[in-house]
């Protein structure tokens, strides 16, 4: 198995492995990103990374170690998210990761614009799989533990319930929103959100689905196996014996959006 992903590039490559800031505008807002560019003249594949709700965990290790395997990995942070302009939303989470994976061929000119890839965590993978249902330039598509806010938009009240309660606890770095405004988004726009309706459109181009058996935000039997049923055939899928953050597989985590990549690009 390749796994140069867990050994730093050789010193002698030029020009070396660079971590630029980057801005780039989204609805009039200048979004804040972290472009990890891999040793090397290019031209490299590039992925863009997209965090959760409210983003506490970023993927950083995440988009380190696509770097060190010859990606260049873009972190964003959404409007309304980690010091960033504008208003929190859902639909504005979903506007900036578009605008992200529109955006960020064109952040250097080492970037390979024809090999673009989105990988999301959380509600970052649930505005993974639309934006790659959306835009056919996207090359694949990866979900980890995707919350489904369609799903739960149509799920029983005790769900909703608690669906509410997480939105309601979580948005300190977060600005202009609050829990009852996302809630009531959610339930506005549950019947268009589902992911499952998406596999249509998602079926051309390769989709690698990863749950956690211990996940309770996006607890698999919810969220992760009707996708596993709406994508098959053709999706990979893998369940890790971690929670929602993968806390315990972050380099199985790693090692299987590394190789699903390879195969991909």
């Amino acid at each position: 198995m390749d796994d140069r992903w867990l050994n730093d590039p050789d010193p002698a490559l030029r020009p070396r492995a660079r971590t630029p800031e980057v801005r780039f505008d989204s609805g009039g807002v200048p979004l804040l990103g972290v472009l990890h560019l891999p040793a090397g003249p290019g031209p490299h594949p590039v992925v863009v990374l997209l965090h959760g709700f409210p983003g506490n965990e970023r993927n950083f290790d995440l988009a380190q170690a696509l770097r060190r395997a010859g990606y260049a990995a873009l972190v964003v942070h959404y409007r309304g998210s980690w010091g960033v302009g504008g208003a929190y939303s859902w639909s504005n989470v979903l506007a900036d990761a578009a605008r992200a994976v529109r955006a960020a061929p064109g952040l250097d000119p080492a970037l390979d614009p024809g090999r673009v890839a989105v990988v999301g965590h959380s509600v970052g993978g649930f505005a993974a799989l639309h934006t790659a249902a959306a835009d056919g330039s996207v090359r694949a598509v990866a979900a980890l533990a995707a919350y489904d806010l369609g799903a739960i938009a149509q799920a029983p009240e005790v769900v909703l319930r608690e669906a509410r309660a997480m939105f309601a606890s979580d948005p300190l770095p977060l600005r202009g929103t609050s829990g009852d405004a996302l809630y009531e988004e959610m339930r506005a726009n549950g019947a268009s959100w589902r992911l499952a309706a998406l596999a249509g459109r998602l079926a051309d181009r390769p989709r690698l689905l990863v749950a956690a058996e211990d996940d309770t935000v996006a607890p698999p039997p919810l969220h992760h196996s009707p996708l596993v049923e709406a994508y098959a055939p053709g999706a990979e899928t893998l369940l890790l014996p971690s929670d929602h953050a993968f806390s315990g597989q972050r380099v199985a985590l790693a090692r299987a959006v590394i190789t699903f990549l390879d195969r991909a690009l």
